[in-house]
């Protein structure tokens, strides 16, 4: 874990202004910045940046956050991965467990020695002209070849040796570069294949793949999982498709390194492929978060079908009525780099513009599988589409599903719901989070959070048994004066505040609320309305409880009872009566 008060002290000496301008062009407007939201499509600017709250906010789609958080949203990192990176930014060393630093510290000489082998395989590919013609033949550019940094691991079977002093190191072994066979004998494990070099978010070489030329077995060759690498939740090309992921909002998945290339080489840029693996959970997480419209692009052939119906089903729960994944089984027996190098980029663009549905998809694969044209095959449909309706995480696209296998079923939706044991869902894990009621600008509790906003410590200040927890902002203000009296929330401005409401559910109305804020505001002039609105607070209790006892006098009270009646009553009076001025004396 990274403790609370680095977090705080990292996000005081960044501005939020610097590091989003590392990555989109902002302009200025006013007090705050502007720009066209890097996170969805858009003509007219609607993301901004405030400088005095420290936190970004897009109008449009609702991302939001502080500095740490648009690293996570536009890198598609972690939480610990953004802190890191921003922290090397301001010089400051993150703490870390001792645990935490024995791992970091076990990976980082492994990192280094895969950057040692594809210095090594680039150099290679230099002098080795099969290697360059084959890659020329697959219509490939050098300049291309240096982007995604390719190589060639020559034929041999201890080419390695000759960078590592110590071909015995263990880690050779242990990051994959080296195998040693059951007689003791140690050889690298690439031998006369192209070399694709696998990176991670910051660029750290973490795995190989190993293409062969002409026709050996297996046509790719992957490093195995290692410490610094895990197939199932990596992508390769995510760090060079990037930009043009956001930029069109779109990423596309194919099958194969050589895919991502060549669709690179011919203008498709925002592309990445899974590693010799089916599209697994930890992918879609990432590239959920990456873009708002997924397209699984693959081969027309049995694998490529497999595939398909794979990734629409671990897309099923990470599914958001406002993202789209979509499915494009190529025509003929193509795969997407020779249909692009045969029919050029625009016939390909126009496939991916007309990919199928995951919706359409699905219903179209349960229909083909179970043939409803008789009561069998109507029972066969529903029995399908129960485990991945109740897979699918979007609530509006469950029932649009559900009323589609029920029309071709033949029931009701209610009935399918029913035999499909379908429980109300409340939103997906994409949407923002509900609270029980909306959120009432005009309300005391609102005004009140948009002070504590800007000045969470006065939190401590609030009559919490006069707050209406039923009300959002309400509920809200409980849960950060409870964190101020645990001691678990330090005063450090509202990137801070933000940042520890992260994936709460009220971090979308403190979002909300933050981002309606004017900039600028006296101090002085700010306690005034804080200590305005509790004195409201309480006379509206006040009258609430008087009301309640006036009405209970028709049936009548005991003495204690009215006493207290007409104490109150007392109370208001004098709370009512203007003050005269304090007597400031004469001369």
């Amino acid at each position: 874990m990274i403790p609370e008060n680095f977090v705080q002290e990292l996000l005081s000496r960044v501005d939020i202004v610097d590091v989003v301008e590392r990555y989109v062009p902002l302009r200025k407007s006013g007090a705050n910045f502007s720009a066209c939201c890097p996170f969805h499509s858009e003509k007219s600017p609607s993301f901004t940046v405030s400088p005095s709250k420290q936190f970004y906010h897009c109008f449009g789609c609702g991302a939001h956050g502080s500095a740490i958080g648009f690293l996570m949203q536009h890198a598609g990192i972690g939480f610990v991965e953004a802190v890191e990176e921003l922290a090397a930014t301001t010089g400051l060393t993150v703490p870390r467990e001792e645990r935490h630093l024995a791992a970091r510290a076990k990976k980082a000489p492994l990192t280094e020695l895969m950057g040692q082998a594809m210095r090594f395989y680039r150099e290679q590919l230099k002098s080795a002209p099969i290697a360059i013609d084959y890659l020329k033949g697959r219509g490939l550019t050098g300049e291309i070849a240096a982007r995604f940094g390719l190589g060639y691991a020559p034929d041999g079977w201890q080419n390695l040796e000759q960078i590592f002093s110590d071909y015995n190191d263990p880690a050779l072994v242990e990051c994959g570069l080296v195998i040693v066979n059951e007689q003791g004998r140690r050889y690298d494990r690439f031998r006369d294949r192209i070399m694709f070099p696998i990176l991670d978010q910051r660029g750290n070489v973490i795995g190989f793949g190993g293409r062969v030329m002409g026709k050996g077995e297996p046509k790719y060759l992957n490093s195995p999982e290692t410490p610094i690498f895990e197939k199932g939740r990596e992508l390769y090309g995510l760090p060079q498709a990037r930009k043009a992921i956001h930029e069109q909002d779109t990423v596309l998945v194919v099958e194969g390194y050589m895919d991502v290339v060549g669709l690179a080489q011919a203008g498709v840029e925002n592309v990445v492929a899974t590693l010799g693996t089916a599209a697994t959970a930890a992918n879609v997480q990432k590239l959920m978060k990456t873009a708002s419209r997924v397209v699984f692009c693959f081969d027309r052939d049995s694998a490529g079908d497999r595939a398909a119906w794979k990734a629409m089903e671990v897309s099923l729960e990470f599914l958001a009525d406002n993202k789209r994944v979509e499915i494009l089984q190529m025509p003929g027996d193509q795969d997407p780099d020779e249909f692009i190098r045969e029919h050029g980029r625009d016939a390909f663009v126009q496939q991916t513009q007309n990919a199928t549905r995951l919706s359409e998809f699905l219903v179209r694969e349960l229909v083909r599988e179970t043939n409803p044209n008789t009561p069998e095959g109507r029972a066969a449909l529903v029995h399908a589409a129960k485990p991945l309706l109740q897979k699918v995480s979007a609530p509006v696209l469950r029932v649009q599903l559900t009323k589609e296998i029920a029309q071709r079923a033949q029931l009701t939706q209610a009935e399918v719901e029913a035999q499909c044991e379908l429980r109300p869902l409340a939103r997906s894990r994409y949407a923002p989070a509900q609270t029980k009621h909306r959120p009432t600008p005009s309300s005391i509790e609102h005004k009140l959070l948009e002070i504590i906003l800007r000045k969470a410590e006065w939190a401590a200040r609030l009559p919490l048994e006069l707050i209406d927890r039923e009300r959002p902002e309400g509920l809200v203000l409980h849960a950060i004066a409870e964190a101020f009296g645990h001691g678990e929330l330090p005063s450090g401005g509202f990137g801070m505040l933000l940042e520890f409401f992260r994936s709460s559910p009220h971090e979308e109305l403190i979002a909300s609320v933050a981002a309606t804020m004017t900039d600028e505001a006296d101090m002085g002039a700010l306690e005034t309305v804080f200590n305005d609105a509790i004195d409201r607070l309480r006379q509206s209790a006040l009258t609430t409880e008087i009301g309640h006892l006036t009405a209970r006098a028709k049936t009548g009270l005991t003495d204690a009872e009215k006493q207290h009646l007409t104490a109150l009553l007392a109370r208001k009076k004098s709370a009512a009566t203007p003050q005269p001025p304090a007597d400031r004396g004469s001369f």
